[in-house]
């Protein structure tokens, strides 16, 4: 059985840590190593970790440097083939790991990427099934296809050097999962919901999402000459993206809330133009 090592990054999470670590324990695939990384946690968090030293082999700590470089420190000093990364507000079902190697070995040369179903929920309870459609780059060119906790080769994440320390501010996983599958391979995903994601009011999810613009810049000049190659993809994307916003606008100017409002406002607008 070839090994697992499953590196769980921790930054300021003594409440939900624990869970993500139980989870790497309760796996049922046995050749497994557990690597924590304390990405310079406070000291509520540090002495959480402490606690969960048995069944952990190893507790990494480093000052603060971001999500990027927490993985790529685990992964350095893991042993095993297979690398298997879990955030520490998140868990897996116990059978994932087990599932996804004998999925990854019927075709380790293609599958890239083993990835599965996601139970989304929050404080609340349970929100929806995430459903990620994995496949091969042309997947991958606008949207993360997999979710970002999936099981993939060491030796693959040697060859494209690790995660891009560069992007401390999200979609990390998507542009590692890009690089991955850029000459070939293909994620593959268990169509069971074997993973578990916490939804909270405030995340790194969410921050990335307020300067996704940003970031897509930041990959489509990183990776330029693959959507070049792409250009046909790349052009049908955005035009489909820009047709969309029209139609939503058409919508928006034909509700009955706008034709009032702009009733509302038009004697404003009269008198304003009289004494501009």
């Amino acid at each position: 059985m070839k090994k697992i090592s499953i590196v769980i990054p921790c930054y300021n999470d003594p409440v939900y840590i624990r869970e993500a670590v139980k989870s790497a324990i309760a796996q049922t695939y046995q050749n497994k190593e557990i690597i924590i990384v304390d990405d310079g946690s406070n000291h509520g968090t540090k002495s959480v970790l402490a606690e969960l030293s048995t069944g952990v082999t190893k507790i990494i700590s480093q000052s603060n440097q971001g999500l990027s470089a927490a993985r790529n420190a685990g992964i350095a000093f893991a042993n095993g083939e297979y690398i298997l990364v879990l955030d520490s507000d998140d868990f897996f079902e116990p059978t994932f790991c087990e599932k996804a190697v004998s999925l990854k070995e019927a075709n380790a040369s293609n599958y890239k990427i083993i990835t599965c179903y996601a139970k989304r929920f929050d404080d609340r309870g349970f929100i929806d099934i995430f459903k990620p459609q994995g496949g091969t780059i042309k997947n991958f060119l606008f949207s993360n296809s997999a979710i970002g906790n999936s099981l993939f080769a060491k030796a693959d994440w040697i060859d494209i050097e690790g995660y891009d320390e560069k992007m401390t501010s999200g979609y990390e996983d998507w542009e590692f999962y890009i690089r991955l599958l850029k000459l070939s391979g293909e994620a593959v995903v268990i169509e069971e919901p074997l993973f578990n994601y916490r939804q909270k009011n405030q995340s790194m999810r969410i921050s990335a999402n307020r300067i996704k613009y940003e970031l897509w810049r930041y990959i489509f000049n990183k990776h330029i000459s693959l959507y070049k190659q792409h250009y046909e993809e790349f052009i049908d994307y955005f035009l489909q993206k820009l047709e969309q916003e029209e139609v939503e606008k058409i919508k928006n100017t034909t509700r009955l809330e706008f034709k009032i409002g702009e009733m509302i406002l038009a004697p404003f607008r009269f008198l304003k133009k009289i004494f501009k």
